[in-house]
């Protein structure tokens, strides 16, 4: 305890050197350097902060209807109420009748007249010079005023450690290309730093808070510069590793499992698979994201991946996010891969730790070939005779570190694994250039011939009655459907709760047919035997919670509906609504919502009713949420941009890129230094 009551209150956001707090770079500005009379002010009167000053004509505490302090300053014209319903004592002495106060806020009319609540209060004299810089705003924590950040900024940007850190590295040379020419406009990193944390009040204030400032460009392309930088380096150094050269034999594993799949390759997963062997033809590692939209067959590319890896004699895993996942794909390529003699097996956590101890030695002598299952296969006890290829499956569900677990020993030689992400959530352009620059990219852009695109239809929750009779005339034709109970996020047993109780309502309300009911708190048994009866038919409506989102593959489920629509995200709903239009029947989601709606959700509802593409989804997933989920950010811990918007400063990305890959080639050891400077050992995070 006695170390923590010693901490600088600084240590607390993070700020212990001189470079932390010259790059804490303020959240916005207050203008203090402007000063208004009273009476102008108020005329003035809007949602932006004013200044004004006056001395206290009157102060008292009254309490109706609460507690607060009302203060009234007047200057040679008019008069102005401050109020303040939360407040110490100090405060009233500090505001005592006959005191001059420079105030800043709002101002509102009020039921006695305009007034300012909670205002920002100086104590001065009349003549008292203003400043002539707008005054920063830093994120804090409880226990740290902005006061103390300032000081201490202001005392950082003094120090020579300050100035060592800020310095010019990289050589005006390096700016000369035509596509650099915006570069050469903008200040130095020194200059765009003192800037930001000290500017005058001539700056362009708008462009300072929307971050379009030169100084802010400098500080977002040097930041773009390091992420850059250690990317490409992270894809030279990955093509340094060791990994096995696998060959696809004729009338091998892959021919076997081409003659068997009970469907024709698509022109994409064709041209997808053809990049893929090739990747799997070279001697370092494969680092390849196979995107593709709800249906489009991804499935099948990476079974033919593993028969690859299997035809050269070494093992695949195939990692899932949730159990149900992963026993969809053990389900599907089990009879894909009968009569091969390969040996399949899964590796889940709720395996009786008998069960896990025998499929962890089976993996360990080898004898098991094929094993899917979650992230139980990068736990401690797992330990590989000879992978070949690992298959990932919703890769952002899992941190980059855990992605790089998946490798074998030959001897004292590290053998890395070739790996094969997929994904049914499109990376948008700007993330993928800015996250995914080490991998190479797959898309698979058509969907099976038979399928009929998912209409999408908006409803109001007062229509409860109409939906669940076009759920019975559903029903009658022998087809199936979900009902997806809204998301609770402050409650899981409310949550829980919820479902229950719609299970129990259209259980009543469908008599003649079966209703099933899955959630995440059900044991993975259950859930399975859940499964598959509704696979079976023998469900004909499943009442579900977001456990389904990815994975469940039922052809004659033809109607979804997802209650309270307006909780859920652009790509959440994507992905449900990608459990219907399975079959060669025409399929229908149903977003119903409850009023009022925001204008955000309203919008969001809209663009999902009206586009079935997975980009266009990406792309609004990616402008609404940013990119840290996308990512699987909240594993790695770091979104590792700071003061980059990808939709804002997608442009520069590509300058960014561009330079780094010059910096690379002609000035590595600058290049090098650079990222030291940004990233430290945060750049291990993107060797993913």
């Amino acid at each position: 305890m006695a170390k923590e009551e010693n901490k600088s209150p600084l240590s607390k956001l993070g700020l212990n050197t001189p470079a932390d707090l010259a790059l804490h770079l303020p959240i916005r500005y207050e203008d203090e350097t402007e000063l208004l009379d009273i009476n102008t002010a108020i005329f003035k009167q809007s949602q932006f902060s004013v200044q004004t000053q006056g001395q206290v004509i009157d102060s008292q505490i009254t309490f109706r209807p609460r507690r607060q302090l009302i203060i009234k300053i007047a200057d040679k014209e008019q008069e102005l109420i401050l109020r303040f319903i939360n407040f110490y004592p100090s405060q009233q002495k500090q505001m005592a009748v006959g005191v001059f106060l420079r105030v800043r806020g709002e101002i509102r009319n009020g039921f006695n007249g305009p007034e300012m609540i909670h205002p920002t209060v100086k104590a001065c004299q009349p003549d008292t010079p203003l400043p002539n810089q707008l005054t920063p705003v830093y994120s804090t924590v409880a226990g740290v005023s902005q006061t103390i950040i300032r000081k201490a900024i202001d005392k950082g940007l003094l120090d020579s450690r300050a100035n060592a850190f800020l310095r010019e590295i990289i050589p005006s040379t390096c700016f000369l290309k035509p596509q650099y020419a915006f570069l050469k406009n903008l200040p130095s990193l020194e200059s765009a730093i003192r800037t930001l944390h000290q500017p005058l009040a001539t700056e362009d204030k708008e462009s300072l808070l929307d971050r379009t400032h030169l100084a802010w460009r400098r500080v977002q392309f040097e930041e773009l510069l390091s992420q850059q930088i250690s990317l490409q380096r992270a894809h030279f150094e990955r093509r340094k590793r060791l990994a096995p050269v696998l060959n696809n034999p004729q009338n091998g594993y892959v021919q076997k499992l081409l003659d068997k799949l009970p469907f024709e390759l698509t022109d994409a997963q064709k041209r997808v698979w053809q990049e893929i062997a090739n990747d799997l033809h070279q001697d370092f590692p494969m680092n390849r994201l196979l995107q593709g939209d709800v249906g489009s067959g991804k499935t099948a590319v990476a079974a033919l991946s593993a028969a690859c890896a299997l035809d050269n004699g070494y093992q695949v895993a195939l990692m899932a996010p949730t159990e149900i996942l992963a026993e969809q794909h053990f389900l599907k390529l089990l009879p894909w891969f009968e009569g091969m003699d390969i040996s399949v097996g899964w590796l889940t956590g709720s395996l009786k730790v008998k069960e896990k101890r025998e499929v962890q030695q089976q993996i360990m002598d080898g004898s098991l070939q094929l094993v899917i299952g979650t992230h139980a296969l990068i736990q401690e006890g797992v330990h590989f005779a000879k992978l070949g290829l690992a298959i990932i499956d919703e890769q952002h569900r899992f941190g980059v570190l855990q992605r790089l677990q998946l490798y074998s020993k030959n001897g004292d030689q590290s053998i890395y694994a070739h790996q094969l992400m997929m994904t049914a959530t499109p990376i948008p352009r700007t993330l993928a250039m800015t996250y995914y620059a080490d991998l190479e990219v797959s898309v698979i852009d058509e969907l099976p011939p038979g399928r009929s695109p998912i209409i999408t239809r908006l409803i109001k929750n007062t229509r409860r009655l109409e939906v669940v009779e076009g759920i019975q005339r559903e029903l009658i034709k022998g087809r199936q459907a979900y009902w997806v109970c809204p998301i609770i996020e402050e409650s899981e047993a409310l949550q829980l709760k919820t479902a229950l109780e719609t299970y129990e309502q259209l259980t009543a309300e469908l008599p003649q047919y079966q209703v099933g009911l899955i959630h995440g708190k059900l044991p993975a048994a259950e859930k399975s035997r859940i499964m598959q009866a509704f696979k079976n038919c023998e469900i004909q409506m499943l009442v579900s919670t977001t456990v389904i989102e990815v994975g469940v593959d039922v052809p004659n489920a033809t109607l979804m509906v997802i209650e309270h629509a307006e909780r859920f995200g652009y790509a959440q709903i994507h992905q449900l609504r990608g459990r219907v239009g399975r079959g060669s029947e025409q399929s229908v989601c149903l977003l119903m919502y409850a009023e009022p709606l925001s204008m955000t959700a309203k919008e969001r509802l809209q663009n999902l009713r009206e586009s079935n593409d997975g980009f266009v989804i990406a792309e609004r997933d990616l402008e609404l949420r940013g990119p840290g989920e996308l990512l699987g950010a909240k594993q790695s811990g770091d979104t590792m941009l700071r003061f980059v918007d990808l939709n804002r400063d997608a442009w520069l990305v590509e300058i960014a890129r561009d330079f780094a890959h010059d910096l690379l080639q002609n000035h590595p050891v600058i290049a090098q230094e650079h990222v030291r400077r940004w990233l430290g050992s945060r750049a291990d995070f993107l060797k993913s």
